[in-house]
């Protein structure tokens, strides 16, 4: 959506629970470590409500504080899982579904 210049990105419901469900487990690590948001917040670089932000799953977070957080907990590996494991993909892989070519050039 625009007005006046001004672009509103609106995310799915299902999105939504998935960055809270990411917050929650985040928060949960760092207190699973007995580490202060304060001490985690200094580690990672950013402001005290920048990770109470990230600890809520907020979308408005860029995704760089998102595993900069993670690295201060020794996750950041856990982020190079994502779309690791690909069933679908690796099954369109396999049929071998055409892909159309280039035209040549003139």
């Amino acid at each position: 959506m625009n007005i006046m210049g001004i672009t509103k990105n609106y995310l799915l419901p299902k999105i939504l629970k998935i960055l809270t469900e990411l917050g929650e487990n985040i928060k949960l690590a760092r207190l699973r470590r007995k580490l202060s948001a304060a001490q985690v917040a200094e580690r990672a670089n950013i402001a005290r409500t920048t990770l109470w932000a990230i600890e809520k799953g907020s979308p408005q977070v860029a995704i760089g504080l998102y595993i900069q957080v993670l690295f201060v907990l020794g996750l950041e590996k856990d982020f190079l899982q994502v779309a690791g494991n690909d069933p679908l993909g690796r099954r369109l892989q396999d049929a071998k579904l055409l892909v159309k070519e280039r035209a040549p050039k003139k």
